[in-house]
């Protein structure tokens, strides 16, 4: 299997209970822990290993953080990246926290970038953490790419595709035209939607 195909099983098969409680919000939610200690049945399994990389991307009056989630095996990788805000204004927090619970957030997002793990569902996804619908910086905004045919994504969708994933989940990552669905799709079991 190539890292391409690896991913897709990983994608494909991956179980992660969400055993975090946030007794605020009243809600279960899944970490950055809980999503790595799932993965580790395929480290062996698959021969790969997953790095994560963090950056400070600023650091004036709103700090950002970048976060890469890597998977790796001896002749290729695939990477996925979640860029999270850290909040200085965050009242009842030291420094050292307010960095850390950032670095909690982009791991998690990063990790569920990479993973195709969909928390939509989530409370932690939807929740306001009592910001009466204010949006924070700190949350996940969603930018969709372009997949194109014959590129290295189109590649990645349709090895997904022919392992069984869903064209729904595509749909919620990329944006493409009826044609490369239809390309994409062609001979993976998936019939026109």
């Amino acid at each position: 299997m190539n890292i391409n195909e690896k991913l897709a099983t990983i994608q494909v098969e991956f179980k992660s209970k969400k055993s975090r409680f946030n007794s605020f919000g009243k809600y279960y939610f899944r970490s950055a822990e809980d999503i790595l200690e799932a993965t580790k049945p395929f480290l062996k399994e698959l021969g790969v290993t997953v790095v994560i990389n963090e950056e400070l991307l600023g650091d004036n009056d709103l700090p950002v953080l970048q976060t890469t989630a890597t998977l790796s095996d001896l002749e290729g990788s695939v990477s996925a990246t979640a860029i999270v805000g850290v909040d200085m204004n965050q009242k009842g927090m030291q420094t050292p926290q307010k960095f850390g619970a950032a670095s909690s957030y982009g791991k998690k997002y990063a990790l569920g970038n990479l993973f195709l793990i969909d928390d939509t569902q989530d409370s932690d996804a939807t929740n306001n953490h009592g910001n009466n619908g204010v949006t924070k910086i700190t949350e996940k905004k969603t930018i969709k790419s372009k997949l194109t045919v014959n590129s290295p994504a189109f590649d990645k969708a349709r090895d997904y595709l022919t392992a069984g994933g869903k064209l729904e989940t595509i749909k919620k990552k990329y944006e493409f035209t009826k044609d490369v669905e239809d390309m994409m799709t062609m001979n993976t079991g998936h019939g026109t939607e």
